[in-house]
């Protein structure tokens, strides 16, 4: 893939706010006052997917779609509590920086993540005013692995998929943003394997990071949608 880079969209969990490991605090947790027994398989099942998908498959299939969001927004009440006071030390290690750094460049977040935590981790970590769009996985009628939330997050930003970069920890969140054709770099705070990725770093102060990206920032602005 040789075309330029014209935006940046980044994933939340794992890429923006290295999160999953109090997400699966907080799922044993939640699991565990409804008498589910939480086990490593479903704690990496939970990885990368919507909180609807992550009800039913720990709770049960028979729910209502009632029921499920009633589930999933009282589980993530309880992981920003426990977040609140880690927050600021969560946050990957550069990525602040990086955005800064580059806010000249249209940036844009894409994550299957619900709303709520979305405000939650922009607003606490003062980085919202660097997005020109932020799409959550309600914004969407089919969540990563399907590369729709990506295509979205382009079409907000008049970038074409093709001169988009992705960030992401997961591997539905890789498959998304190849899917979408866009380029991958994987950040290994969740997954040190992530096949397809063009480059993995360990966080935004990698030293491999900004000499691989500068030459395809400097191409130029890629053409619009």
């Amino acid at each position: 893939m040789n075309a330029g880079i014209g935006a940046i969209i980044f994933d939340m969990d794992g890429v923006i706010v290295d999160s999953n490991p109090l997400h699966r605090e907080a799922w044993f947790e939640y699991n565990r006052r409804h008498g589910v027994e939480t086990t490593e398989e479903m704690q990496r099942r939970m990885y990368g997917r919507r909180n609807d998908e992550i009800v039913r498959d720990f709770l049960g299939a028979h729910l209502t779609d009632a029921e499920v969001a009633e589930h999933g927004a009282a589980k993530e009440r309880l992981y920003r509590e426990m977040m609140t006071p880690l927050l600021p030390r969560t946050l990957v290690p550069g990525v602040r920086e990086f955005v800064i750094r580059h806010r000249d460049t249209p940036l844009a977040v894409a994550t299957n993540a619900e709303p709520a935590n979305v405000n939650f981790v922009l607003d606490a970590a003062g980085l919202r005013p660097f997005f020109r769009a932020i799409i959550d996985g309600h914004q969407v009628g089919r969540p990563k692995p399907h590369p729709e939330i990506y295509i979205v997050a382009a079409r907000h930003l008049g970038v074409a998929p093709e001169h988009c970069l992705v960030f992401e920890d997961s591997h539905t969140g890789v498959e998304a943003g190849l899917a979408a054709g866009m380029r991958v770099v994987g950040v290994s705070t969740t997954h040190e394997d992530l096949p397809g990725v063009a480059l993995t770093i360990t966080d935004f102060q990698d030293p491999a990071l900004e000499p691989w990206l500068e030459p395809l920032l400097s191409r130029g602005a890629a053409p619009g949608l």
